[in-house]
């Protein structure tokens, strides 16, 4: 939280020197995020989303791997979610989230699966992932075998069948586009929360992602358990793209290129690892999404809210990258050289 507050510091200094009223850019930033129940309805609805995809990078943290990968199974989720919704059957929003959460776990078991077998870095294999799920599904199933008939005539017509409208999640309160996402959001947090620290099989994934060899000298299945944890973050990834789908485009748009799942990285950077601190860092970051629109009133690009979600993750990398350089030229071992490569849950 304080990387979070110092970034938000850095920002204003940086658009005071810019020469813009920084002062109203933030009381605009403010309001478009809390300013009545139509901009709380759009924070809960970012935030939503960027729970599920911090959670997925968080959970991939906790067996030891870095997943990428988010944004891919966040697409194949949503596409799930739309093709699912189309047919008109009782518990449809049911059946097309699970279909969602699905997808995204297949394609999230697979970089798991090349990491084991095959010793593929995850890093490598999710990132590529990525780019096959965006040209496959919006380079040539959106706009080919899956799009609505005469789709592409417009772009404003491109895309899927539209969901029935059983599929789509209800809306909460009116006048505000709030809708079930952001409960089922905050039940997936607390499910994860109690999975990761109050199971035996939790337990069993922490001690893979503290140390494999260890974990497997002690007994722990690791293989396995590392593929479970690959993919419950592809499932939760895919739920993500579910709720997009489900909740405001009520079918798989042409153009889909939302950043959720490159953001949940940093959600869960900023929110160390841990269901609690990513739910909070999603939540804010959600805020800088909906009021970021607002600051073109004063002049003041949207993209601030990437230029704040980067310096936070700057500040929290930072004493990694400074602290062993510090060390050295002081001429003193490196105390973070011991420390984890990344954060694991912990309870």
């Amino acid at each position: 939280m304080a990387a979070l507050l110092v970034s938000l510091l850095v920002s204003f200094l940086a658009i005071a020197v810019s020469g813009r009223d920084a002062v109203s850019g933030f009381a605009d930033l403010v309001s478009g995020a809390f300013g009545g129940i139509g901009p709380l309805g759009e924070t809960a609805i970012k935030s939503a989303v960027l729970i599920l995809t911090g959670l997925s990078v968080a959970v991939a943290f906790t067996v030891g791997l870095f997943n990428i990968g988010a944004e891919g199974q966040l697409i194949w989720g949503g596409l799930a979610a739309a093709v699912v919704g189309q047919i008109d059957v009782p518990g449809a929003m049911v059946w097309s989230l699970a279909a969602a959460a699905l997808a995204g776990a297949l394609w999230g078991l697979l970089p798991g699966w090349l990491k084991v077998r095959r010793g593929v870095h995850e890093v490598i294999s999710t990132i590529l992932l990525n780019w096959i799920a965006i040209h496959l599904v919006q380079g040539w199933l959106v706009p080919g075998p899956l799009g609505a008939p005469g789709s592409g005539a417009t772009v404003s017509v491109a895309g899927t069948e539209p969901i029935v409208a059983a599929a789509r999640l209800p809306r909460l309160f009116f006048g505000s586009r709030l809708d079930l996402g952001f409960p089922l959001a905050l039940l997936a947090a607390a499910a994860v929360w109690w999975l990761l620290t109050r199971t035996w099989r939790g337990f069993e994934w922490r001690a893979v992602g503290t140390g494999r060899d260890a974990a497997r000298a002690s007994g722990v299945p690791a293989d396995r358990r590392i593929c479970e944890g690959m993919a419950l973050s592809g499932a939760l990834a895919g739920l993500g793209g579910a709720l997009l789908i489900l909740g405001t485009e009520h079918k798989y748009p042409g153009v889909f290129r939302t950043g959720y799942g490159f953001d949940g990285i940093a959600v869960a950077l900023v929110g160390g690892g841990t269901a609690l601190g990513t739910t909070a860092a999603a939540i804010v970051f959600g805020a800088l999404r909906a009021g970021a629109t607002r600051l073109q009133l004063v002049g003041i690009h949207p993209s601030f809210a990437e230029l704040t979600q980067g310096l936070a993750v700057l500040l929290v990398a930072a004493p990694r990258l400074f602290l062993p350089l510090l060390a050295r030229l002081r001429g003193r071992p490196a105390a973070a050289a011991s420390d984890p490569p990344i954060p694991t849950v912990q309870p």
